[in-house]
């Protein structure tokens, strides 16, 4: 059985799969009348045709230590995960070997934080953390196949953070 640990979600360490989508030290300009700090153009979302779309997921509780059976992953567009609840959640990624997931890895959100998937990365499903999860996703919407699974022979764990 594989366990996996998760840690805290940061960009140097999710680099690789997308972006985390979160307030920067200060914003990129101030508007609406110097009411509101703009953090201006957080993530890449890369679609190879189609359009971008807005979608509600309502997602159950997750507990840690959880099972991960498989984990998906988009060749057509990237998919950006939004709280609107608050609730942290749970990130499954991995690398891609030759169309087989590797070097599988997992964060853990902070209630603040979202993040982007770039295209064609592996990745778990949503997993909301110790409470119901209201998530605004926005992904491509347009005709072609962009869902990939990948079912694992044996799940993996993920178990409580260090």
């Amino acid at each position: 059985m594989t366990v996996l640990t998760p840690r805290p979600l940061t960009q140097a360490d999710f680099e690789p799969f997308g972006d985390v989508i979160e307030l920067r030290a200060q914003p990129d300009k101030i508007i609406n009348q110097g009411m509101c700090g703009r953090h201006h153009d957080l993530a890449m979302l890369d679609f190879a045709d189609g359009r971008a779309g807005i979608s509600l997921f309502d997602a159950e509780a997750r507990h840690l230590p959880c099972e991960v059976a498989l984990v998906e992953r988009h060749p057509l567009g990237s998919q950006a995960f939004v709280p609107m609840s608050g609730t942290p959640f749970l990130v499954i990624v991995a690398e891609d070997n030759g169309g087989t997931p590797a070097n599988i890895q997992a964060f853990i959100t902070h209630p603040r934080q979202s993040v982007n998937l770039h295209r064609g990365v592996w990745h778990g499903v949503l997993c909301p953390l110790g409470e119901r999860g209201l998530y605004a996703v926005v992904d491509r919407i347009g005709p072609g196949d962009n869902l990939e699974e990948h079912w694992f022979d044996t799940p993996l764990t993920v178990g409580p953070m260090t």
